[in-house]
């Protein structure tokens, strides 16, 4: 199962820190990656963390702005958002893939995710004054 929370109501500049649980899953094999959408919108991927090297990618939208950490023990991962834009306004949420070998995080199609891949029901973060 893949919980995430820690979203809500933020001003133009502020902050939030979200957590996604990976409740049962086996961090050695999976990926898992944050993904967003804003209504209207297509699924936008936010931020990974490549397991063959630690590489972390970051949207341009959000970089230098938003931090992605993991605690493999806990199973958790997690993204500080700093600096919040209106334009950040949208449902987070994990989704998790079975890894394929030394692949970047980046790596993965919507089909792979579609046909093979997990989802958290995602936190709504929503950034207005």
């Amino acid at each position: 199962q893949l919980q995430a929370s820690g979203g809500g109501l933020v001003q133009p500049g502020g902050s939030l820190r979200l957590s996604c649980t990976a409740s049962g899953f086996n961090l050695d094999i999976q990926v898992i990656n944050w993904f967003r959408q804003a209504p209207g919108k297509e699924r936008e991927l936010v931020s990974c963390i490549s397991d063959s090297d630690g590489t972390k990618y970051y949207a341009d939208s959000v970089k230098g702005r938003f931090t992605i950490s993991r605690d493999n023990a806990k199973k958790t991962l997690y993204l500080q958002m700093n600096s919040m834009k209106p334009e950040d306004t949208a449902l987070y949420y994990c989704a998790a893939v079975p890894r394929l070998g030394e692949e970047p995080c980046t790596y993965y199609s919507d089909g792979y995710y579609t046909d093979f891949g997990s989802r958290g029901q995602g936190t709504q973060v929503t950034v207005s004054s």
